[in-house]
């Protein structure tokens, strides 16, 4: 077994569990920084800077990068890492409703 192919580990073992907890953090930090970093991206683009498209294209190219590598680490990981980016997405929605 090698970092790149985590995908023997045995089903509910604490090996596979523990992978599923890292994916889901490392999930929810990249959301996290993704869907803050949307407002200044917004701003950008409102304001006609061009500054707003690069740092869309690497926002987008960030968490593509978090959740291939991810499906390279396997199923598990790659599903609890969306879901860390889901629960990132809700917790950034809740605290800019609080914030209007």
């Amino acid at each position: 077994m090698t970092i790149f192919a985590p995908h023997h580990l045995e089903f509910l073992s604490s090996a596979w569990i523990a992978s599923i907890l890292v994916a889901l953090a490392v999930g929810y930090v990249a959301g996290f920084a993704h869907f803050r970093s949307l407002k200044s991206v917004a701003r950008r683009l409102a304001s006609g800077e061009l500054s707003g498209i690069a740092l869309q294209l690497g926002r987008l190219a960030l968490l593509g990068v978090v959740l291939f590598l991810m499906a390279l680490w396997g199923a598990q990981a790659l599903l609890a890492g969306t879901a860390g980016v889901l629960l990132a997405r809700r917790r950034v929605l809740a605290q800019a409703e609080a914030e209007s």
